[in-house]
């Protein structure tokens, strides 16, 4: 269920402005009406500190009986007023412990129901531009939000993949605590968005120790450092500054290439690049006879070009990257 949007000091300081309200009402109402009241201590008529007192002590269910009302006036009051506030301000205060205590212990339950369900599901490390961008992808590629789990030491950034309906993990990603809370060891993949290249670097190897099978996909600014990230153990491994500058490159020269590349790589819209098994009809054909238009071939753990002469053959468990339709496409004038 989505979070109130009223915080918890904001709530607390509602609930305590409630029961403050309550005691001065009863007290004033005792003031007002103190000809009635007697105080079994001191000799004279009751003030208003008396008046204080005497809600403070009623309203908290000690009672202590010193001060009492005598005239059937007063004890009309009692019964009609200072009754009814006392069981407000015990509704506040018992109220307010016992939803502390019922939200821990369902928010307790629910992790434990949800680390009970969490198989093969991807981890983001890292929510800012790379992190979203990565996440919009896989909710474009048919992943749902209960599949993907986002792990940054920001609170906004939290909120807001929490606001998209993702499962979200406050710490440090290179510590390994943070990575068992956010299930590693059961997870399909880890992608690695992070800002630092050595921040990367470790939070590969941390994910790489705890789960010696996951895929891990990260992001690095500088392509020197692309073999730390490949002998720290990731699978794939993405150079954001220089994919972005030969993307810049082309759009100087061949703007239109850009918005193709662009496009295949929207998940949901236009045309996009995926992958699939071959199916039992295609074996022993050639993937460039296919009616999709066929990129490459894997094979194992082996990337094949369509122009490989190792790819002009399908055999059984290759899967094939191809283009498919995403979307229709847009009507024109």
């Amino acid at each position: 269920m989505p979070d109130s949007t009223v915080t918890p000091v904001a709530s607390l300081l509602r609930r305590v402005a409630v029961a403050l309200g309550a005691l001065l009402a009863c007290a004033l109402i005792v003031y007002f009406g103190r000809d009635g009241y007697v105080d079994n201590n001191t000799a004279g008529p009751i003030s208003f500190a008396d008046a204080l007192y005497y809600a403070t002590v009623s309203l908290s269910t000690t009672g202590y009986g010193d001060i009492a009302p005598v005239s059937d006036t007063a004890r009309l009051l009692t019964t009609l007023f200072i009754t009814p506030l006392r069981l407000i301000f015990l509704i506040v205060f018992v109220g307010t412990t016992v939803e502390l205590l019922t939200e821990r212990s369902r928010q307790s339950f629910r992790i434990e129901r949800w680390r009970s369900r969490l198989r093969d599901h991807t981890i983001v490390v890292g929510y800012g531009t790379k992190g979203r961008a990565a996440v919009d992808t896989l909710l474009g590629d048919d992943a749902t939000a209960a599949d993907i789990v986002v792990v940054d030491t920001d609170r906004a950034q939290l909120d807001a993949a929490s606001a998209l309906g993702l499962v979200t993990v406050t710490g440090n990603a290179t510590r390994s605590s943070v990575l068992r809370i956010a299930g590693v060891s059961q997870a399909a993949a880890i992608i690695v968005a992070t800002n630092r290249d050595d921040t990367a670097v470790l939070v590969t190897l941390t994910a790489r120790e705890l789960a010696p099978k996951i895929r891990i996909v990260a992001a690095v600014r500088e392509s020197e450092n692309v073999h730390l990230l490949r002998q720290s153990g990731a699978n794939s491994v993405v150079v954001s500054a220089e994919t972005a500058g030969r993307l810049l490159g082309a759009a100087t020269t061949s703007p239109n290439v850009v918005e193709v590349v662009e496009d295949l790589l929207t998940p949901d819209a236009g045309f996009a690049i995926t992958e699939r098994e071959v199916e039992e009809s295609e074996l022993g054909g050639s993937p460039r006879h296919l009616g999709d238009i066929v990129l490459a071939v894997v094979r194992g753990d082996d990337l094949h070009r369509v122009d490989s002469a190792k790819a002009d053959t399908l055999e059984r468990g290759d899967r094939l990257l191809y283009v498919r339709k995403a979307s229709p496409p847009p009507d024109e004038d």
